[in-house]
């Protein structure tokens, strides 16, 4: 039980050896718990959808209701793919392959890693490759 108590106290920092045992236990529990919010809310929104399948009689009501509906399912859509990339960094914790950059090899940053744990690039990788999108998408 101490554990678990540790690991909500705990928070990482550059001080310690990168990805030592108390930082992949912090990540691992870190992403499991944002996968279980974003499966408690696609519960709920199923629940919502199917209590809402109603009728509107009014035209504005009725494309009002189809409108959020498009976009919730959109919204859905874009957290299915984030599980996968959740259910990624997992398997990379498992690997040992977790906080190091997936193009130069170097550890992504304990800061960087905190704020987007399904970070696959470190900073400046990630840098390089938005630049190159965007000349690419200049051309």
């Amino acid at each position: 039980m101490s554990s678990v108590v540790d690991l909500v106290e705990y928070r990482p920092s550059d001080d310690e050896p990168f990805m030592n045992p108390r930082q992949r236990e912090y990540f691992r529990s870190k992403l499991n718990a944002w996968k279980d919010d974003i499966l408690r809310e696609s519960r709920e929104t199923l629940e919502n959808l199917q209590e809402e399948s109603q009728n509107h009689p009014d035209m504005a009501d009725r494309a009002s209701s189809e409108s959020d509906r498009s976009l919730e399912l959109r919204t859905r859509d874009r957290q299915r793919k984030l599980i996968s990339k959740i259910d990624a960094a997992i398997k990379r914790i498992e690997d040992g392959t977790y906080g190091f950059c997936e193009e130069t090899g170097d550890p992504i940053g304990i800061a960087r890693l905190d704020a987007r744990p399904i970070a696959t690039l470190s900073l400046e990788a990630q840098e390089m490759h938005e630049r190159r999108e965007k000349v690419y998408r200049d051309e």
